[in-house]
């Protein structure tokens, strides 16, 4: 089999095989989807030409113009992640319920004096958190009667004298990797007797992107607005797996069981600028630009494993258990610029339409500067092969019922960031996009208002519980198909002074 074709088997986000920095880091702290405030939320997001709402500056700076008035708000939300797993004609279901923040935000305002149709008439400030992603989740997927075995990934390296501490090394204290010295080859006893085992393995997320910003936004003359921000994000990932095969069939000599664990914690600070404008040609439109450098992020990686197994020999059975070493890793990520344009139509002050589109290319992120001197070369041309440009589309309407009450919704579509072909055949990931349905009502009394908003997310991908060995000496594995959901309710309080 030819080895570029096999290396597709890795490219299914799997951090753990390979505690090496790669492609899934790049994708997952790139592909952002902002919540912020529960009345933007309910709105699909879409406030690059609206401003007046915090979450508006985490899109487009020049929003921060448009407020006429300070602003203290906070919104907590309470929200479940569903995942429906398919794996060898089996399925499975895993769910994790969320209680967290996606905003908080203070806006001062300062009159110039000039209070005409021309001129600057307004400087406003803010200071604030949005969300950029929520990454707590849980997910389980188990088959039988399996056709391959992790094993053999691990049994194929140590052919090839490829021997980790976190791997190989765990396999061999454990007796799940044998050494047949007549032949000088390693094998496994899964394998000898032609596999039909049953596997299981569990996923658990957690951990938020967020984004601490301050800003600045200028209103000239009621008619155009002009913003800055700076952006220090705050990134903390956590991921635990644990895979286990056993012979659920007693079909296998000597092998009874394995379980083999990972755990990754990702931790960092990255810093970006946003510029934005937006101009009011007539009082019912306004159109909205923008651009965000790429953040520039320092992270740290923690890394652990651990194998388990139960052997049966002639003279009983043995328990054991291996850990790996804590790896401490520190490298740098540069995500890809965006340019987001906007536009809005006011409706007769009774109701709004916006829609934003957000361009960037997630082939242009690009890992730096490890510990170790690594410049990355291989993995940077892996995520330019892999990856493509997306446009990202967010669509809200809002409608005022009374002077008190309006109601909302919106739609927000981000197509996969992976390319329908990379590496010389076509990615099945391609076509899982991620969707969020959304609707909302909102209050005001003077100078407080609270804003409520529902939230459905969903999308779907496909993975392999472990890496495809590279050479035709062993079978491919079979993928799980993952359905996720989320469902998600935020309030916002807030009050205007």
């Amino acid at each position: 089999m030819n080895k570029n074709l096999a290396i597709i088997g890795l490219m299914f986000l799997l951090p753990y095989f390979g505690f090496a920095q790669d492609f899934t880091d790049a994708l997952r702290i790139s592909n952002t989807r902002i919540e912020g405030s529960a009345r933007a939320g309910g709105m699909g997001n879409a406030f690059g030409a609206l401003g007046g709402d915090f979450t508006s500056v985490s899109i487009n700076p020049a929003g921060l113009g448009i407020y006429r008035s300070g602003e203290f708000a906070l919104t907590p939300y309470f929200g479940r992640t569903d995942a429906d797993a398919t794996y060898l004609g089996s399925q499975m279901n895993d769910y994790k319920y969320n209680l967290r923040f996606s905003n908080l935000n203070y806006v001062g305002t300062i009159r110039t004096g000039n209070q005409g149709e021309s001129g600057l008439v307004g400087i406003n400030f803010g200071v604030g958190v949005n969300r950029l992603n929520d990454f707590n989740a849980k997910m389980m997927v188990q088959g039988a009667r399996a056709n391959s075995s992790f094993m053999d990934y691990i049994a194929e390296n140590a052919n090839w004298n490829d021997w980790s501490e976190f791997y190989e090394e765990l396999a061999w204290k454990t007796d799940m990797l044998l050494l047949d010295q007549q032949n000088d080859e390693y094998y496994h006893d899964i394998m000898d007797a032609g596999y039909g085992q049953s596997q299981r393995k569990s996923y658990s997320y957690n951990g938020a992107l967020d984004e601490y910003t301050f800003g600045v936004g200028l209103n000239f003359g009621h008619r155009f607005y002009l913003g800055a921000t700076l952006g220090i994000t705050d990134l903390y990932f956590k991921e635990y797996t644990v895979l286990r095969e056993w012979d659920a069939q007693n079909n296998i000599p000597y092998f009874n069981d394995f379980s083999f664990g990972t755990s990754l914690r990702t931790s960092g600070t990255g810093y970006n600028f946003k510029l934005g404008a937006i101009f009011r040609p007539v009082d019912v439109v306004r159109l909205g630009v923008a651009v965000h450098t790429p953040t520039f992020y320092s992270l740290r990686d923690n890394f652990e494993t651990w194998m388990e197994s139960s052997i049966t020999y002639n003279d009983g059975t043995e328990n054991y258990r291996q850990n790996s070493p804590f790896l401490d890793y520190e490298y740098n990520l540069e995500t890809p610029f965006k340019a987001v344009v906007s536009g809005a139509v006011i409706l007769a002050k009774k109701g709004l339409v916006s829609l934003d589109y957000e361009y960037l290319n997630y082939g242009k992120a690009r890992l730096k500067d490890d510990s170790y001197g690594d410049e990355f070369i291989n993995q940077n041309n892996d995520i330019a092969e892999l990856f493509r440009a997306t446009g990202n589309i967010r669509l809200g309407g809002e409608y005022r019922l009374t002077d008190m009450f309006s109601v909302r919704a919106g739609f927000e579509h981000y197509p996969s960031a992976y390319k329908a072909n990379a590496f010389g055949v076509s990615q099945p990931n391609a076509e899982n996009q991620y969707n969020v349905y959304s609707a909302g009502f909102g209050y005001k009394s003077g100078g407080f208002f609270m804003d409520l908003a529902y939230r459905y997310a969903v999308n779907s991908e496909y993975n392999y519980l472990y890496p495809a060995p590279l050479t035709a000496d062993y079978p491919v594995p079979s993928m799980a198909k993952f359905d996720r959901s989320t469902n998600k309710v935020m309030l916002t309080l807030g009050f205007r002074f």
